[in-house]
């Protein structure tokens, strides 16, 4: 008897997407008729939950199945660890792998999709399409995305393009006659909120013709585009499951779709029985749409989960479903046997969610900075009950908006969970809050591109930061692969952009930068800056192992403004 052949994996996973947009959640009026009839035809996990609600964090779980505290990823923009492995490289070399979208798990070798198991790779990098290391100027519509390896630009709207291609690819890896694993991260619906006129002309009509809670005009509108990207998600979903079916391979294909937190609308417009948004506690936050279809699988008939599930569970699952075989020990556990029938997701299971902060409100780095992860950031969650930074207990079957805290109605509710809480928090470690190092100086990416988005405990994210010439600095933790010569230029705007240091935007963010500085090895060296200057460049000698990287922009000797955004470094 033939072994039978291995199931492919086509993992769709937006971006900011929040339980309540589609009907499986119980919404009634935002129009998601594919994501509707996928969710028909699914195992819908109705407790799904995100480990933190906020993007790399919550990423890094799903793609590791192992928590932020044990892989590295505590917070936004900084990069996983290169000996954690990724879904990716659990598969065999018989499955092709591709990776299209948003990544933000690290920018830089040895970091990046194509170095952590994904053979064709179309993405862009950091948080969004246009935050501060992606190409300038990139605004959703004829961007330019790197496509393995390489910065090419492309025609249409981003999210069309990545299923476009992602379609194209597996047309050809099916051809081959081997196994494929497509994961697909969009960014949308992620802001800034743009969106194609036809999608966002529907949704107006929809938001019109809604009783809705009254809203500013910028947040309707605001809305009403989060919505068209969520159409036009749907509409692309509806291409690929038609084009699955078409080419006869759904039924041999798990199609898991998923999302990374919840929206940054929260609950003002549609609560959905849920308080609260993106990076909070309550279940707006972190409560996430998860589903998967797999026809031929020889699982039990799709129907709905109600356990507490984690995104910690996706990875032991997907190598059950696929077959493949590991001794790694995972911080998830393994759901494939309840999606056979053969067992239910414990009933007494408890889940930690844990939230360390964005420095948003930071200029430069402190030692009290509020983004390192704490035990009073977490929530625990057991059953229908829910526990907030270990002061708060919420009873979410006669309280679903968790208006009322209870903990001190339930004591024994509170120890029990306050327990699990203390048990979770002396598994974290001090590796946690250890800096992830970016790497100079190797051979496989020389030269290469430091950016703001990796100052420690700084934000600096957008491009719209650069443009109004944001005073804030940080610094970059460095691993020196190689001793040597170096050269680092230092640069306000990227290069492509090609204006002066000081010079402003379309008429904003001009500077009096008279001079920079470089501080490394704890030594400075300055030099001044001419008016028609558009980098500043040093020239050091490195030694291999850490360092820290500081940089400043100033006016004279006695006012600094700002660090630079941009250093391109060479290994000489």
């Amino acid at each position: 008897m033939a072994k039978p052949a291995r199931p492919n994996l086509v993992y769709i996973f937006t971006d900011q997407q929040r339980a309540d947009t589609m009907a499986a959640y119980g919404n009634d009026w935002i129009e998601a008729p594919n994501l509707d009839q996928l969710a028909d035809a699914s195992f819908v996990f109705e407790n799904a939950y995100v480990s933190s609600p906020i993007c790399t964090p919550s990423r890094s779980t799903q793609m590791t199945g192992l928590w932020p505290h044990t892989n590295g990823c505590i917070k936004n923009n900084i990069p996983l660890p290169d000996d954690v492995e990724t879904l990716a490289e659990f598969f065999p070399d018989e499955y092709h792998t591709a990776y299209y979208g948003k990544w933000h798990l690290g920018d830089n070798y040895p970091y990046r999709p194509q170095d952590r198991g994904f053979e064709e790779t179309l993405w862009f990098p950091s948080s969004h399409i246009g935050s501060v290391p992606d190409h300038w100027g990139n605004n959703y519509f004829d961007d330019t995305y790197r496509w393995n390896g390489k910065r090419k630009k492309f025609t249409g709207y981003c999210t069309d393009i990545f299923f476009d291609h992602a379609i194209d690819w597996i047309k050809r890896s099916a051809a081959a006659g081997e196994p494929f694993f497509a994961y697909l991260p969009t960014n949308t619906p992620h802001g800034p909120f743009l969106a194609p006129d036809e999608d966002i002309e529907v949704m107006e009509e929809v938001v019109t013709n809604t009783k809705l809670p009254r809203m500013t005009p910028r947040t309707k509108s605001n809305l009403v585009r989060y919505l068209a990207m969520i159409r036009n998600v749907d509409t692309n979903m509806g291409r690929l499951m038609a084009f699955l079916d078409e080419s006869g391979l759904a039924q041999n294909t798990i199609l898991l779709f998923m999302t990374d937190n919840g929206s940054t609308f929260g609950h003002a417009y549609y609560p959905a029985g849920m308080r609260g948004r993106k990076t909070q506690l309550w279940e707006g936050g972190h409560r996430v749409p998860c589903f998967i279809r797999w026809p031929g699988g020889g699982l039990n008939k799709p129907r709905d989960i109600s356990g507490l599930t984690h995104t910690q569970d996706l990875l032991p699952t997907l190598l059950d479903l696929c077959g493949v075989q590991t001794t790694r020990k995972f911080d998830g556990i393994n759901l494939a046997p309840a999606l056979r029938g053969e067992a239910e997701v414990p009933a007494e299971r408890m889940l930690v969610i844990n939230y360390s902060r964005m420095p948003g409100s930071l200029d430069f780095p402190t030692p009290d900075s509020p983004s390192i992860l704490r035990r009073e950031g977490g929530a625990v969650l057991w059953k229908r009950w829910r526990m907030l930074r270990d002061s708060e207990l919420y009873n979410l079957e006669t309280d679903p908006l968790q208006k009322k805290n209870v903990i001190g109605d339930h004591p024994e509710v509170a120890a029990k969970m306050q327990a699990h809480l203390d048990d979770w928090w002396a598994s974290v470690g001090d590796i946690a809050n250890e800096p992830q190092r970016v790497i100079i100086g190797s051979d496989a990416e020389n030269p290469m591109m430091l950016t703001a988005c990796e100052w420690l405990d700084v934000f600096i994210d957008q491009q719209g930061q650069i443009r109004r010439g944001d005073q804030k600095n940080g610094y970059w933790e460095l691993e020196v692969a190689q001793a040597g010569r170096y050269r680092f230029e230092l640069r306000r705007w990227p290069r492509e952009a090609n204006l002066p240091l000081g010079a402003g935007y379309n008429g904003e963010g001009a500077l009096p930068i008279k001079q920079a500085r470089l501080f490394i090895n704890r030594e400075m060296t300055t030099k001044p800056v001419k008016p028609n200057d558009k980098a500043a460049t040093f020239t050091v000698t490195l030694l291999k192992g850490p360092t820290r990287l500081h940089t400043w922009f100033a006016e004279g000797r006695a006012n600094p403004i700002c660090g630079a955004y941009y250093v391109y470094v060479k290994r000489l």
